[in-house]
């Protein structure tokens, strides 16, 4: 009895000839969809970081602002008469003008700048105004009589004794013992000869404030410039400049 032999079943040719690989188009549209939505988060991110950086220098500059406001309301008191605020610098007028060749100021004169500096420095201890103020610069001045270098030296000499009268812990009037620590941190003595005259020579002989503020980092984050050195404290208020 023979049996009926059964073929030799074969698969079928659409089975062994379908790709195991997605096509290459659909890949391409793959990754071009993972490039987009990694740039879009890049610039998400970029985006934000201008944002933080552009809201931080605002409020720098609202918070400086907001401090010579307050120091411009100062000066316009009446014991404070011809005091003015420009800008970041504080003008003194004729409160703190020198004789022609001379470094010192009168009795006065003296005892103005000690009621004066102590009512900036109470703005000056806002948490806020500390957080950018760098530092005061007592800039001098002299007129264009007499030498360049002369008169760089007389300007120098000038700033240098408006902290001579503010750290003499000898006067009467002399400003309290936190007063004097925070001006012998913040302040520092500058000279300009006559390289920024008023219009008499009188005027020209004259010391200002100018009061420099901390700038952001390049990249934003937080401040740049380092803190204040810890200067050792010591009650040696003895001027070393010559009176002339």
């Amino acid at each position: 009895m023979f049996g009926i032999k059964t073929p030799q079943r074969r698969p079928a040719r659409d089975e062994a000839e379908k790709p195991f690989w997605i096509s290459f188009s659909d890949l391409m549209t793959a990754l071009m969809v993972l490039f987009l939505v990694a740039m879009a988060v890049a610039l998400m991110a970029v985006t934000q970081g201008l944002r933080d950086i552009e809201q931080e220098k605002k409020d720098r500059e609202a918070t400086i602002q907001s401090c010579i406001t307050d120091i411009d309301s100062i000066t316009q008191r009446s014991e404070f008469k011809g005091v003015q605020v420009r800008g970041h610098a504080i003008e003194f007028g004729s409160l703190a003008e020198f004789d022609k060749n001379g470094n010192d100021l009168t009795l006065e004169r003296k005892a103005f700048l000690r009621r004066l500096i102590p009512q900036i420095l109470e703005v000056v201890r806002y948490e806020s105004c500390q957080k950018w103020l760098k530092r005061v610069v007592v800039e001098g001045f002299a007129s264009q009589e007499g030498s360049y270098l002369y008169n760089l030296n007389l300007s120098l000499e000038r700033s240098q004794r408006i902290l001579c009268v503010l750290l003499d812990a000898n006067a009467a009037d002399a400003p309290s013992v936190n007063d004097r620590k925070m001006i012998r941190t913040l302040f520092l003595v500058g000279g300009s000869s006559f390289n920024s005259t008023k219009k008499s020579p009188e005027e020209s002989r004259r010391v200002e404030l100018r009061l420099e503020f901390k700038d952001l980092c390049p990249s934003g984050q937080g401040k740049c410039d380092m803190p204040p050195p810890n200067i050792p404290w010591d009650e040696d208020s003895k001027c070393p400049i010559t009176s002339r």
